[in-house]
Parts: C-alpha cells; sequence; structure tokens
C-alpha cells in the first residue's frame, strides 16, 4: 500500500497562501523531485484549480516564455501524473484527472492500494479533513524565512492533537528548510 504524503509551503509565522512564498528555481527543482516520488496527486476542488491555472502546458507543448527550465521541469512533472479531485462542486475534470467523490475515507485508502509509490496531497481544506481521518502518513512542512503576518494557516480547526515524530530535513540554499514528520502512532 501507498503511503500518502503531504506538503506544503509556510511562511515562518505558519501563512500558507502561496502568494507570500519566496519560490524560484529551487522550490521547482525539489517540487518536481517529490513528485517524482509518487504515482500520483491527489487534490482538493481549490489546489486543483490554482494549479491547472498556474501549471498546465499548453496544447502546443510549448511552455509559456515567463517560464524557466525549472519551472518547466516542475509544470511537466504536474502533467504527467494521474491527479484525483476531491469536489462535490466540479462536474468534471481533466487534464490526466479523475474526480473522487463518495466516502472520503473509503476513497483514499483505494487510491493507497492502488498506487504503490503513493499520492501526495496539498492545500488546506482537504488535508485537514484528512489528517482528521488519520489518512496522512507522513507531513512535509517548507518553512520559507519570511514573516507574513497574516494566513491561512494549514490545520487551523483540527480536531485533536496530532503528535509527530521527525524523519527528515532538508535546507536550501534560500534559506527554506523541508521538515518531514510522520505520524506517532
Amino acid at each position: 500500500m501507498g503511503a500518502l504524503r503531504y506538503s506544503i509551503n509556510i511562511t515562518v509565522d505558519g501563512c500558507c497562501d502561496h502568494r507570500a512564498m519566496s519560490g524560484g528555481q529551487e522550490m521547482h527543482e525539489y517540487s518536481a523531485e517529490i513528485f517524482g516520488r509518487v504515482d500520483a496527486l491527489l487534490f482538493g476542488r481549490v489546489l486543483y484549480q490554482m494549479m491547472e491555472e498556474a501549471w498546465r502546458l499548453p496544447d502546443s507543448g510549448e511552455p509559456p516564455e515567463w517560464m524557466d527550465a525549472a519551472a518547466v521541469e516542475f509544470a511537466e512533472s504536474i502533467d504527467a501524473k494521474p491527479k484525483y479531485v476531491v469536489s462535490n462542486t466540479l462536474e468534471q475534470v481533466d487534464w490526466n484527472a479523475e474526480l473522487v467523490r463518495g466516502d472520503l475515507a473509503e476513497e483514499v485508502r483505494r487510491l493507497k492500494r492502488e498506487h504503490e509509490h503513493g499520492l501526495y496531497v496539498g492545500g488546506v481544506t482537504l488535508p485537514l479533513a484528512l489528517a482528521d481521518l488519520g489518512l496522512i502518513d507522513e507531513y512535509e512542512f517548507i518553512v520559507h524565512p519570511r514573516i507574513a503576518g497574516h494566513g491561512p494557516t494549514p490545520f487551523a480547526g483540527l480536531a485533536e492533537y496530532l503528535d509527530l515524530a521527525p524523519v527528515g530535513r532538508r535546507e536550501f540554499a534560500s534559506g527554506a528548510v523541508s521538515m518531514r514528520f510522520e505520524p506517532r502512532r
């Protein structure tokens, strides 16, 4: 059974608004690397639509002029992965995606069984529900050296404390630090 891994970029004060991050080539390269470790991506509606708008390559296959090589690699890594979209409001999806409906816990367990190398999930709302259900196997927080002074923050409203054990750490030239944890069972 594959693991469900969660990854999110946050500021030192916990803001996960993507506009507050420093990003850049280094983060695009790393994100492409972590997507390469899994078989598929799991998105909620908001993150799916945001990622599609920002990173879906044109049908021509030619990347937009603003994309440097690392951004193209990142876009290609997303494009290549099957995507599962949890939504009760979308009628259809494309971009190598499939809608997930029904019992969330049951559907995510099915996806974990079907994907030996696991799945990545990001965002805010869907991961909160998955954490409350105990379905996330690894948490990664990429902390950027910035104070945003505003939210949103991940896991606001979590039903109960979730204790974590550190399993990995990586520092980047930008000053960002990736910290990976597994839930203590």
